[in-house]
């Protein structure tokens, strides 16, 4: 007798192998019914149907989660806005101060107010011009 007759373990595993592959395909073939196409196509809709809802679920969460953010966020920006005013106004104040001996308070309150006034017509103009400018791309051409 030569060594090739003799089945080797390696062999026996895989006609193991086999014998379950064979097996498990017998039990598929009879474990159910086929579907049709209708059957499919119902199904299909349904997961899509399904897979809609999950997004929108999710959709609106994140929606909800970004609002959240974005209230406290406007509620930060219009704290630091709030500081903002109270430190020009403290500017102001202090350059008021500072050129009351020199020129005399009276002066010194007009010098003030003629320059902020001088920035809100620079400031004022320049929106103006980009508001007109925003507003320009939403009229008719005549077209």
């Amino acid at each position: 007798m030569l060594d090739t007759d003799v089945p080797s373990s390696r062999d026996t595993e895989l006609e193991s192998f086999d014998d379950e592959i064979e097996q498990i395909d017998l039990a598929a073939e009879g474990s159910g019914p086929e579907r049709s196409l209708s059957e499919d196509i119902d199904a299909l809709i349904d997961d899509g149907k399904t897979y809609v809802e999950a997004e929108l679920a999710y959709q609106k969460t994140r929606l909800s989660y970004v609002a959240g953010n974005g209230k406290s966020g406007i509620g930060f920006a219009l704290a630091a806005l709030a500081f903002l005013h109270l430190a020009l106004i403290g500017l102001v104040v202090g350059v008021v101060l500072t050129l009351a001996p020199h020129i005399g308070p009276l002066w010194a309150t007009l010098a003030v107010v003629a320059v902020l006034l001088l920035g809100v017509v620079i400031f004022g103009f320049a929106a103006k011009k980009r508001f007109s400018k925003a507003a320009g791309v939403f009229q008719d051409d005549g077209k």
